[in-house]
């Protein structure tokens, strides 16, 4: 069948075609299809037109579904091949990220498409893919900006020169790039032949190291072919006879038409030779094209394009791959659609830097850790931090008793000690790494940590909160309301019963792993294309921001309410240490979560204040609020044991004279102390029967006043009635206490508050 030129216009090819047909005779096989559009629909159409076509152009990748167009051959290779050639270098050179630029045109649109169905089976990341028609330029900025260092074009031969100047121009060549111009055609360099806005130096420069991937036109074997004739005698005559207008696809057409005629004859012999002489009429029309399909499947034989074969009607043959060195191509390498190989002769490249390009800029991770030597130090501190809590929650448990008289009857001193235990405890899980521990137990102390601190600090501030609400109560809040309000003990289960909750959920549904956590500061060295970014490990988890912001929400609002408890009883008399204690609690704790965010980036620095800030808080609640109790109770102790070695000097018969003076001094000082009392007590008796009617307060309830008493405003309210029955009642008792039982005389069980003065007999005897 022979048909004019058409111009690729469907309409006119289908009318042709049909036209032809219904003329006769009847045809068996359809030879050309140089125009995709037309070879597009035809070959759809060939199943059901009993027919059978031979191309000489390459097939485009939408036609390599064989059971829609499974009677369609072409000697030239499709565009698939192209792009698995293209795969296959990238894999070669562990390119692993790469940018696509496509000019506009329906046969280079489905070959980009194929190509990127392709990389989707790979590993290989299409970062960016650009079109255009005729401004390239503002694709390959896009690409630029992407930061693509491995471009594969897919372009027509006369656009590379406007592609190239682009690239000039934007500095997209040189060590750091590398293209590969993957058009499919089987023409060879045609570089800077339509004129550019770049010199041809310029072009050559942008060019130079860059590959493409090309179909081999002719065989490079000097063996004669089916035809009689060497490659390079075909091309003679060719040339002789066409001149100068000398078409890419001659030669595969060349084989087209031996691969057709070889396949008719062997139809017709097959047809003689099943016992039918004469005219191969008498075999049916669908055994013939059977035949003939099977005929074009077997095809096998040496054209001037190479050796001649199919493998599910695809032509199997060599695409080059050239590399632009200098002003000309130079073949370096092949890939076979036969083996799916491609073979590199490596002593042949030439790169432009000391070897090929990177795919991306590299990436070198600085390990940032604490060290051993910092960790040893924080570590020591937290041990001394971690025995003296031990210590003093030793002593309140085992002198229970006498604590609780010390401390004004407070039984959250326990409570206070072991949450300050656990926080100073969870400072020994940080600072490690792999260097030290596996990742298993890295990822247990992630969690240990997490629960130590978090459950410290919720115990020390239960502790210290509660106090505080107790002193605050007493102090502001009307008493027929205040035994109601001192019962804290379920607010501590609350917010206990809270932490709990958080950190359950926290550990089942988002566990924390050991991770390396890349930060955003980095050093770029120009030369070697190489960053340097720090990272670190830590402890993490997948929705980390949560989960912390959580447990923010519930602590800053109780920390904000102690503090506002602790400044109302900034002025009482028992609650300065207290609202110190919760007001540095608060600063710590702000102070400490501000560092762990701000420096996650630096563990060593992070650590480190974190560290200090979490002892520091311990050290200084320890030393406010139990410090002083711990001083009273040492010098109570040495107070007792001088006395009694002061009764064991006497009752050994030395220093009676000096004892005996002593003795006498301190029996006029307690007589003269019994005598203040009783008429201070007579005043008092008197003063309290004018202004309440004989009634005498609880010594509780004056205790409590006392706690809560501030400074006067003024002068004229310090003897009132009130003021002197609070300091008296708390006074006599003291006065007690505190003389009689240090000079050896009457116990502080047998004294009262209104009795006579003791008799002498009760005194030290010597």
């Amino acid at each position: 069948m022979c048909f004019p030129r058409l111009q690729c216009d469907t309409a006119e090819a289908l009318k042709a075609l049909f036209d032809t047909l219904w003329a006769g005779p009847r045809y068996l096989l359809l030879l050309g299809g140089a125009c995709p559009p037309v070879t597009a629909l035809l070959a759809r159409s060939l199943p059901a037109l009993n027919l059978l076509q031979v191309s000489f152009e390459a097939p485009p990748p939408n036609l390599s579904n064989r059971k829609w167009y499974g009677h369609l051959f072409s000697t030239a290779p499709s565009a698939r091949q192209v792009n698995l050639a293209a795969v296959r270098l990238l894999q070669r050179y562990r390119w692993r990220r790469i940018g696509l630029l496509t000019q506009e045109r329906a046969e280079l649109t489905e070959m980009r498409k194929d190509l990127s169905r392709q990389l989707l089976k790979t590993d290989i990341e299409l970062a960016a893919s650009e079109s255009f028609s005729e401004d390239a330029c503002s694709s390959l900025k896009r690409l630029k900006d992407e930061d693509v260092r491995i471009i594969v074009a897919q372009l027509e031969d006369g656009s590379v020169t406007e592609v190239f100047c682009c690239a000039y121009r934007l500095d997209l060549f040189g060590p750091r790039y590398q293209w590969i111009v993957a058009a499919g055609g089987p023409s060879g360099w045609r570089l800077g032949w339509r004129p550019s806005a770049c010199s041809a130096n310029s072009l050559l420069t942008a060019a130079d190291g860059s590959f493409r991937l090309q179909v081999r036109q002719l065989s490079a074997a000097n063996t004669p072919g089916v035809s009689g004739r060497t490659a390079q005698n075909y091309l003679e005559t060719y040339l002789a006879q066409e001149g100068s207008g000398v078409s890419p696809l001659h030669a595969f057409a060349y084989d087209a038409v031996w691969v057709a005629a070889r396949a008719l004859v062997q139809v017709t012999e097959a047809a003689k030779l099943s016992g039918r002489p004469g005219s191969p009429r008498n075999v049916s029309e669908e055994e013939e094209l059977k035949m003939l399909l099977e005929a074009v499947r077997n095809t096998q034989f040496e054209g001037v394009t190479g050796p001649v074969s199919f493998r599910n009607g695809e032509r199997m043959t060599v695409i080059e791959l050239v590399q632009f060195q200098g002003d000309s191509g130079v073949l370096v390498g092949e890939f076979s659609t036969t083996s799916q190989q491609v073979r590199i002769r490596d002593q042949l490249l030439r790169f432009k830097g000391p070897g090929p390009a990177k795919d991306r800029t590299q990436v070198h991770l600085r390990r940032r850790h604490v060290s051993l030597v910092l960790y040893a130090v924080v570590s020591s501190a937290a041990a001394g931090t971690i025995f003296i809590t031990l210590v003093l929650l030793c002593v309140v448990v085992f002198s229970h008793r006498r604590w609780l008289l010390r401390s004004g009857g407070s039984s959250r001193d326990e409570l206070l000690l072991l949450g300050l235990l656990l926080s100073s405890s969870s400072v020994l899980c940080s600072g490690l790494d792999r260097t030290s521990l596996p990742d298993r137990t890295l990822e247990v102390l992630c969690s240990v940590r997490l629960w130590t601190l978090s459950l410290g600090h919720t115990m020390g501030f239960t502790a210290l909160f509660t106090n505080t609400w107790k002193v605050y109560s007493l102090c502001r809040v009307e008493p027929e309301h205040q035994t109601h309000l001192q019962q804290t003990g379920r607010l501590q289960l609350w917010i206990l019963l809270l932490d709990l909750f958080v950190l359950t959920s926290w550990q089942i549904l988002d566990p924390l792993r050991w991770l390396v956590l890349q930060h955003g500061s980095e050093e770029y060295l120009a030369e070697q294309d190489v960053v340097i970014r720090p990272c670190s490990e830590g402890c993490s988890s997948t929705k980390l921001d949560l989960w912390l912001t959580a447990v923010y929400a519930y602590k800053a609002p109780l920390l904000g309410l102690g503090c506002f408890l602790a400044w109302n009883i900034r002025a009482a008399v028992s609650g300065k240490l207290l609202a110190l204690s919760m007001f540095s609690l608060a600063a710590f704790s702000a102070a400490a979560a501000s560092a762990a965010l701000l420096l996650s980036g630096r563990p060593a620095v992070s650590f480190c204040l974190c560290s200090i800030l979490i002892l520091s808080c311990n050290l200084f609640i320890l030393t406010g609020l139990f410090g002083p109790q711990i001083y009273c109770m040492l010098w109570s102790s040495a107070g007792l044991q001088q006395t009694s070695e002061l009764q064991d000097k006497a009752a050994g018969g030395e220093g009676v004279d000096r004892l005996a003076r002593v003795n006498q001094d301190l029996r006029s000082q307690s007589a003269q102390l019994d005598v203040q009392i009783e008429t201070i007590s007579m005043e008092l008796s008197e003063m309290l029967q004018e202004e309440t009617g004989g009634r005498l307060g609880s010594l509780t309830s004056a205790h409590e006043a006392l706690v809560c008493e501030e400074k006067p405003s003024g002068v004229d309210n310090i003897n009132s009635p009130e003021h002197v029955r609070r300091r008296l009642s708390f006074q006599l008792p003291i006065l007690h206490h505190a003389y009689l039982p240090v000079i050896g005389g009457v116990s502080s069980s047998s004294s009262s508050l209104f009795s006579t003065p003791h008799q002498p007999d009760h005194l030290l005897h010597t």
